[in-house]
């Protein structure tokens, strides 16, 4: 169980890339990484209006000296400082992700990145090359990872609990996108730009979320083929707005993944359900403490976080015990304390001997999003997915 003590002999100097004024992220990036005491926000270019950007981080209470215009100011001037930033976090639009990224990696910075980690495989496998030239620890944004029934799932799968897994059906479909709310919210434009959100919306913004989660829970399974079915339904919106993708498992699975922001009514949407042969397992986010387990023959029952007789990798994630409900500043913050870990482990020369959304992972979800706009351009047609 968590309970707020440090983890790490020192914190660990941090600065920000964007997550400056009307930021949907930044707040929850700060939240998740000063809660547990392992990071100290120290430095920052929140903003690319300088004068603003100072402003939001004097607000913050950060030196005004440290807050500056741009990043590559940043990486540069914090470089010739003893306390220096030791990692970076970067909030800021897609198309930025990769530059920045590369260059706080060649600057000595380990990296919390957003997703979608870049625009193209080639551009991802860059980055997970000069991960292991420098050594630094990469973190890519998949910010629900870290809800603890999550890792109850993953043993439960890894403990043949379910039997073999037959079906993976996930879905990430809210309505907020259900109008061209673009057209009246600069945090929503550049979403829908490809020049800015690269090849894809809705399956880079919600769908990759999917993918890494099937990914976390079942890391032994791996895509064959898939194939996809990618709409615009906004008039004039250039990039899906829906999509719907089948894949094909090595181990004979299936999975199917819905990502639309169009789907009217639902406010967030995001849940699975995994089919064993056994017995199956269902979450949805808007509940995030419960798992439903229902095993064939059986009375379904629903599993809650934080008791008893969870597995033992679940219950460490716990922070305030069974009965009161936890959400995404819980998840975030878990997340941020294995950045925190990993970068120790890291620089003391020891092996990382746990799971994290790692920049492989953002491999992946980059090659996934290339693979569906591929099969939609092509008439649905189904497409080999080698492994990156």
């Amino acid at each position: 169980m968590i309970y707020g003590e440090k983890n790490i002999e020192n914190p660990i100097r941090w600065g920000m890339v964007g997550g400056g004024i009307g930021s949907q992220i930044g707040y929850i990036h700060r939240s998740a990484a000063l809660r547990d005491f392992n990071f100290d926000l120290v430095a920052g270019a929140f903003d690319i209006d300088p004068e603003r950007g100072k402003a939001f981080g004097k607000n913050l209470h950060v030196d005004p000296e440290r807050c500056y215009p741009d990043y590559q100011t940043m990486f540069a001037e914090e470089a010739k400082r003893e306390d220096g930033v030791q990692a970076v976090s970067i909030a800021t639009p897609n198309f930025t992700h990769y530059t920045i990224a590369k260059a706080a990696l060649e600057a000595g910075l380990h990296v919390y990145l957003e997703k979608p980690m870049c625009f193209t495989t080639e551009e991802a496998l860059d980055l997970e090359e000069t991960v292991k030239k420098t050594g630094k620890i990469m973190f890519v944004s998949y910010g629900y990872a870290g809800h603890q029934m999550i890792e109850q799932a993953r043993e439960m799968i890894a403990n043949g609990d379910l039997g073999k897994i037959r079906i993976v059906n996930m879905q990430f479909a809210h309505g907020g996108n259900n109008v061209a709310v673009e057209k009246g919210a600069a945090s929503q434009a550049w979403r829908v730009d490809p020049k800015k959100a690269g090849p894809a919306f809705s399956m880079g913004d919600v769908g990759t979320h999917l993918v890494y989660l099937a990914e976390a829970m079942m890391p032994d399974m791996k895509i064959k083929r898939l194939m996809c079915s990618k709409q615009s339904f906004v008039e004039g919106r250039q990039l899906e707005d829906n999509a719907m993708t089948i894949m094909e498992y090595d181990n004979g699975a299936v999975g199917y993944i819905w990502s639309s922001g169009v789907n009217a009514g639902e406010l967030f949407g995001e849940r699975f359900r995994i089919v064993g042969e056994k017995a199956s397992i269902a979450w949805d986010a808007e509940h995030p403490n419960f798992l439903s387990y229902e095993v064939q023959g059986e009375a379904p029952r629903v599993l809650a976080r934080g008791t008893g007789y969870i597995y033992d990798g679940a219950k460490a994630d716990d922070r305030i015990g069974a009965g009161h409900p936890e959400g995404l500043f819980e998840s975030w913050s878990n997340l941020y304390t294995k950045f925190a870990k990993a970068i120790d482990k890291c620089e003391k020369g020891e092996e990382i001997d746990f799971w994290y959304p790692d920049v492989h992972a953002g491999v992946l979800g980059v090659k996934w999003v290339e693979k569906c706009v591929e099969s939609g351009n092509n008439d649905s047609a189904w497409v080999s997915y080698e492994e990156a």
